[in-house]
């Protein structure tokens, strides 16, 4: 017998929270007992009407066609993607374009699209890796804790958010902000190409591991890329972007210790962006 455990409301919200629910997504509650018990229970097939029993067949049926694979599935919303995005011919299209596709499963789950902030024609472009609660609520890139850090390491170097635009690897929010899944990314890499194509500025800035590895095809940790430059290149672009990783602004704030290494990247971006 299960023991008799009271808790207080706060414990229990406090109960909900370290479980990863942090977020309702209807405004009302729903009985999925009530809802349970209203639907009939199913009637074996002999009692349906227009069932005749019949004697079973002396042969195997044929197998039923196998579903669609996710991958296949996959594969479709990937293309949707890549033909949305290539049809794009500003920033404000290809946010059109993403407001209109529901190949991402993340739509489902999120409470608006979280595309870019800043200025689309800026010199340096800087991509995370997804949007967290509060980007989620406001629809707006880095405005959470994480958001406040960044925009103090911009600052260190004479950046503001007029003169930088910001985005992620994914538009909506993972549920509990888990990581994406690679299909996640697969979906929406061709729009984050697409947005590099659109911007082409003159440095691209990964923020953190996930990142790095979808726009640098690099399988080293951040702690190796950190502080190197590799080119980046698409069909889309005239000439091949400079490109580096940093560590990711919400791992700042768990591993402080980091901030000393993060501010020689910092004054290298700098010196990149002085250069003509």
């Amino acid at each position: 017998m299960a023991p008799n455990i009271s808790m207080t409301s706060q414990e229990l919200l406090r109960w909900h929270l370290d479980a990863g629910v942090d977020e309702t997504i209807a405004a009302k509650p729903v009985n999925r007992f009530e809802s349970l018990a209203a639907e009939p229970a199913p009637q074996p097939v002999s009692q349906q009407p227009g069932f005749a029993e019949a004697p079973s067949p002396s042969i195997s049926p044929s197998p039923s066609p196998a579903p669609a694979t996710v991958s296949e599935n996959g594969n479709e919303d990937v293309t949707a993607a890549v033909h949305l995005a290539q049809a794009a011919e500003t920033v404000s299209d290809l946010r059109q374009a993403l407001e209109s596709f529901d190949g991402c499963v993340l739509k489902k789950t999120a409470t608006n699209l979280v595309f870019t902030d800043g200025n689309a024609e800026a010199r340096i472009l800087f991509i995370g890796e997804g949007p967290g609660a509060e980007e989620d609520r406001q629809g707006t890139p880095f405005v959470g804790p994480s958001g406040k850090l960044l925009d103090k390491m911009m600052a260190s170097i004479g950046l503001d958010r007029t003169q930088a635009l910001i985005s992620n690897t994914v538009f909506w929010r993972p549920p509990g902000n888990r990581t994406p899944t690679a299909h996640e990314i697969a979906v929406c890499m061709p729009f984050v190409e697409r947005l590099i194509e659109l911007v082409d500025p003159k440095i691209l800035v990964a923020l953190g591991g996930p990142a790095a590895k979808s726009l640098l095809a690099q399988t080293a940790g951040v702690g190796k890329l950190r502080g190197k430059w590799f080119p980046y290149s698409t069909p889309g672009l005239a000439r091949p972007i400079e490109a580096t990783a940093l560590y990711h602004p919400a791992y700042l704030l768990r591993s402080p210790g980091q901030k000393r290494a993060t501010w020689s990247d910092w004054l290298g971006i700098k010196r990149k962006l002085e250069e003509d």
